[in-house]
């Protein structure tokens, strides 16, 4: 296991998260991240060798989130099925089974809904259009899974009443936005070429916004071991909690940097402070990514 000196609980590792040697046993308080979509055409073609591949490295990220969690606290993933080529991979059904095998418990898992007309370009309905009968039916995708897992009990005994009424959860906010439904209708990121993130597969702030009031109190820590652009840590320091996030690519390192605001003073002067680590194993993919989704599109 590799190791590091821990000097500041901020922190952004470029290197793999299938080892976090940076973190100490049970110090992540909650995890929130989506990771890369199997070979999804429009962003991740042929990033993994093949689907048993990629289920390899969910494994291996799983066994360190189950070290570096804390007791009985959550480890939330944004999950979807991806169809390439005509297939579909039952990704939320193995990561779930994963997790379980792992030792986590099962607790939740919420729909996120999108929007209809804020899908990417989708011809399944079409055919049927083009042929109207039985077995022709192959319906365009509106939704996503937020797959919560449990790492153990949890001990609300430990919390002292006064984190607890520093992390209190906006009741009103809760109930106009119905958060307690496990439907949630939220507008995702759309591809448009000016935005930030472009080419990566961002969620939207509100996701993490979300799960870190439900499932943190603030001063804690968050994680995200697959951390593309950083939305997460920008949301978790945003909501008063150490940030902690992972990253392959090191050709993200600008835009996460933006994302989160290093070097950049907030509405109070302060700028956030991290510690950057690159590791060795960190690798350059944007752009034979890009490449690639050009060659396969054809622009």
């Amino acid at each position: 296991m590799l190791g590091y000196p821990v000097s500041n609980p901020n922190k952004i590792v470029f290197g793999d998260s299938q080892h976090m040697g940076e973190l100490k046993d049970r110090s992540v308080q909650l995890v929130v991240t989506s990771p890369p979509y199997f070979n999804a055409p429009f962003d991740y073609p042929d990033l993994f060798e093949n689907y048993d591949r990629f289920l390899i490295v969910i494994r291996n990220v799983a066994r360190e989130l189950r070290r570096v969690l804390d007791e009985g606290r959550i480890a939330a993933f944004v999950v979807d099925d991806t169809l390439i080529k005509g297939k579909k991979y039952p990704v939320v059904a193995d990561i779930t089974k994963i997790f379980i095998e792992e030792n986590f418990e099962y607790r939740e898992r919420i729909v996120w809904m999108k929007p209809e007309g804020y899908i990417r370009i989708s011809r399944r309905s079409g055919v049927l259009l083009q042929h109207p009968y039985p077995m022709y039916y192959y319906p365009d995708n509106l939704q996503e899974s937020i797959l919560i897992f449990q790492n153990g009990d949890f001990d609300y005994k430990k919390v002292s009443e006064e984190d607890k009424e520093r992390s209190k959860i906006d009741l009103i906010e809760f109930q106009q936005q119905k958060w307690y439904l496990s439907v949630w209708n939220i507008t995702n990121v759309l591809p448009v070429r000016d935005r930030l993130e472009k080419g990566i597969a961002a969620f939207p702030d509100e996701i993490p916004y979300r799960l870190i009031k439900l499932f943190s109190y603030k001063g804690e820590t968050v994680l995200d071991p697959f951390m593309g652009s950083g939305t997460t840590l920008k949301v978790a320091l945003s909501l008063e909690r150490n940030a902690v996030g992972y990253e392959l690519d090191l050709e993200l390192a600008d835009t996460v940097k933006e994302k989160v605001g290093i070097n950049q003073m907030d509405l109070t002067g302060k700028k956030p402070e991290f510690e950057i680590i690159i590791r060795e194993d960190a690798r350059h993919l944007r752009t034979k990514l890009q490449q690639k989704v050009s060659e396969n599109h054809g622009g």
